[in-house]
């Protein structure tokens, strides 16, 4: 999976300019005072001046991540690659052996922390699943002409796809409290993972608050 930062707009100094125009106040530098009011704002929830300040990235993971984060959607803005216009070969994602969690024992959704014990060839099975796949998907389209639009019901979930993702600071943030928490699944928390440490290189004294509350 890879994450990366296209483009920033704005800065700390964005978030206390757009708080202090209530009284017609700009600054040019930021100071140390600014930060008391950064805290300030994040602890009392006072969210609209990190509204203002935003980030674009692009990202690549497979299907099943993308469908887990795609549902946010307040301050944000998704263009995905299209695989009704598109055909090149599809990647997938694949875990190896000692990767597969098992099932929680008291949550309806999740993972356990313990290792799943794959039967033998099971692994191989999967790898020849996402073969086939792949072959049955070229000959759709290759050789008997099928609309790439229609192909694509043949491709698991677990096909990378790319999006560009545009938001507000605070969009990210509720984001990245939200999947970076224990509970949330782990190939959505490394993307969020991801996501934090390219904003808070940018922003970091609003991260510092919003993160944390």
């Amino acid at each position: 999976m890879k994450v990366e930062l296209i483009d920033v707009m704005g800065s700390d100094l964005t978030v206390v300019n757009a708080a202090r125009v209530s009284f017609n106040k700009n600054k040019e530098v930021f100071e140390e005072g600014d930060e008391k009011l950064i805290k300030y704002l994040a602890v009392h929830g006072h969210w609209t001046p990190f509204g203002h300040p935003q980030l674009q990235f692009r990202i690549k993971a497979p299907v099943f991540v993308a469908r887990q984060l795609v549902k946010h959607q307040v301050g944000l803005v998704w263009n995905e690659v299209s695989r009704r216009y598109v055909d090149y070969v599809p990647e997938f994602y694949m875990l190896e052996e000692h990767d597969w969690r098992k099932r929680p024992q008291n949550k309806k959704q999740g993972s356990s922390t313990e290792m799943a014990k794959l039967e033998a060839g099971l692994l191989g099975r999967i790898k020849s699943l996402h073969q086939e796949a792949l072959d049955l998907y070229q000959l759709l389209v290759n050789g008997n002409d099928v609309a790439p639009e229609l192909a694509r019901i043949i491709l698991p979930q677990s096909m990378y796809t790319e999006w560009y993702w545009t938001g507000s600071l605070y969009a990210f943030a509720r984001i990245c409290n939200l999947r970076i928490a224990d509970d949330a699944q782990e190939e959505t928390r490394y993307v969020a993972q991801l996501i934090s440490e390219f904003t808070e290189k940018h922003f970091p004294v609003s991260w510092k608050y919003l993160v944390e509350h």
